[in-house]
């Protein structure tokens, strides 16, 4: 192949006009022909360039309202030639067909015709047809052409083309090969996703998944490993689409921790006050409501201080100075927030190192969803945990019924605890979490390490007893045996709340009975591995 190629001739058909007139003109300054398509080329002509229209170059005007318009030999074998083959240059001699050394094409707004809530007919007219076929031509021979389909991608060709005096190098050449295939695979992959949804398909025979990339991060969980970060599109508020007001760059661990506070922190409706869920390694180390953000931190905090060291905080309502303030008396990875004002982000300015992070918005914890788990040889599909439970859902299965608070705060376990990693066992009391254990094997021991916990922020606040004592327990899976909950029962816990189905459930409730415990089911399970 040769190095650099030189570019004589362009085609250029985009949706996207973003960037579209400098790049032509530039392209026009460096004695490029211009060729394009019905919108484009009359928006570039309107701005005093020289374009000839596609139809000029086929002989075939653009017809069934546009579908068909580039898919004809004069366009593909320009694009499709081999630059040093007899015959394929024989063939554009005798068929009239002119070599194009440039395609810049952008797709059919798909995805965000389907996000916009349009009907089926809109959504099909914005598959498109020609747009991706002439991508493929274009990047299969990128031996001799150059392809760019994303607007951000035009100032590094204007650069190559100054560079080389008006050409591209193949380097270039096969990065923006590679890109093209991308884009046209993630595009194919929405359209397939689409169409398995608007079927109800939930399995579909072949499933692909597509991202853009976002950041390039210096390393995965551990140093040894490479690691990225890309975006699916969705807009789900949260670490994807959150602003960076300040810190360094964050890590692998940094996002995916920052994700799970989020995600919990969401389970709480700011119309029903500010909550804060301080996360470490992914788990929930402390969760509590408040009065005011500054109230919910310190009371999250009062859960388990020494976890919370380097942790992340997440916030269901907008950081104010007070909360700042607190938040800076200790060691934090990331404060992740809908909002922050300019008191607050004055207050993080001396901490160079934390991450602000704000996202206009908490993601919506009932909203349906796809995630995904790489295993040896493929990766598990399933829909996102939207599950949830009200107090009408509940069955009471003792012979005692919760009280009102005892109610209350049971919900408020359930919500921690579906963010909590199998086995989970969560102890609260009024709005806050006392105690949590996480990821055991067995659920006997998560309960007894939620019990330890609650007993050793007693003695580190000085307090006259666990704050167990008197708290509600949470179960993310049920007690397949009494030995768990009478754990539970003898750190002081007074209620519980599981999804039951063990056959010993019997058992359990014969021992909650005998411990004078109220205990309801849920009926629902939140195993989170």
């Amino acid at each position: 192949m040769t190095d650099t190629m030189p570019i004589r001739r362009a085609l250029i058909s985009v949706s996207d006009k973003t960037g579209l007139v400098e790049l032509a003109s530039a392209l026009a300054d460096m004695e490029v022909e211009l060729i394009s398509t019905g919108g484009t080329s009359g928006m570039l002509r309107d701005r005093g360039l020289a374009v000839r229209d596609v139809a000029d170059v086929t002989g075939f005007p653009e017809m069934m309202d546009g579908r068909v318009k580039t898919l004809h030999p004069a366009v593909h074998g320009g694009l499709l030639a081999l630059r040093d083959n007899p015959a394929h240059l024989q063939a554009m001699k005798a068929h009239g067909i002119a070599p194009i050394d440039l395609l810049i094409v952008n797709l059919y707004p798909f995805e965000a015709t389907v996000a916009s809530g349009a009907a089926e007919d809109e959504i099909i007219e914005n598959i498109d047809i020609g747009g991706p076929a002439m991508i493929r031509a274009a990047a299969k021979n990128h031996g001799a052409v150059t392809v760019i389909v994303d607007p951000q991608d035009y100032p590094a060709l204007l650069d190559e083309m100054r560079a080389t005096g008006g050409g591209t190098r193949l380097a270039f050449r096969k990065e923006a090969a590679q890109t093209a295939y991308a884009r046209t695979a993630a595009y194919d992959s929405a359209v397939s996703t689409w169409m398995a949804e608007a079927q109800g398909i939930t399995a579909p025979r072949r499933r692909t998944f597509a991202g853009s990339l976002a950041q390039t991060l210096r390393y995965g969980e551990n140093p040894h490993q490479s690691a990225a970060f890309y975006t699916d599109g969705s807009k789900r508020p949260g670490v994807a689409t959150a602003v960076q007001h300040q810190g360094k760059e964050l890590s692998y661990n940094n996002i995916n921790d920052t994700n799970a506070a989020y995600e919990c922190v969401a389970e709480f409706a700011p119309a029903d006050g500010p909550a804060c869920v301080i996360v470490k390694h992914a788990n929930p180390c402390g969760v509590a409501t408040g009065a005011t953000p500054a109230e919910a931190f310190g009371r999250a905090l009062d859960c388990d201080r020494t976890s919370a060291f380097g942790g992340i905080v997440a916030l269901n309502v907008p950081l104010d100075a007070p909360t700042a303030e607190a938040i800076a008396t200790i060691f934090t990875e990331v404060v992740i927030a809908p909002d922050a004002d300019e008191a607050a982000k004055a207050v993080f300015a001396a901490k160079r190192n934390l991450r602000l992070l704000t996202t206009g918005g908490l993601p919506d914890p009932t909203a349906p969803g796809t995630v995904f788990m790489p295993v040896a040889g493929g990766f598990l599909v399933q829909s996102r945990d939207n599950g949830s439970v009200s107090a009408a859902d509940l069955k009471v299965v003792t012979r005692r019924a919760p009280t009102q608070a005892e109610l209350a705060d049971l919900l408020f376990a359930w919500r921690v605890a579906k963010h909590v990693k199998s086995n989970a066992i969560v102890y609260a009391k009024g709005g806050a979490t006392v105690g949590v254990g996480a990821g055991q094997m067995s659920r006997v021991d998560s309960t007894r390490i939620a019990a330890r916990k609650a007993q050793d922020m007693a003695e580190a606040l000085d307090l006259p007893g666990s704050p167990a004592k008197g708290a509600v327990v949470a179960s993310d899976a049920f007690f397949p045996f009494p030995d768990g909950l009478l754990t539970a029962a003898e750190a002081g816990a007074t209620a519980v709340i599981q999804p039951g189905g063990s056959m010993r459930d019997d058992e359990v409730i014969a021992a909650a009975d005998a411990a004078g415990l109220a205990m309801v089911f849920t009926g629902m399970r939140h195993f989170r591995h």
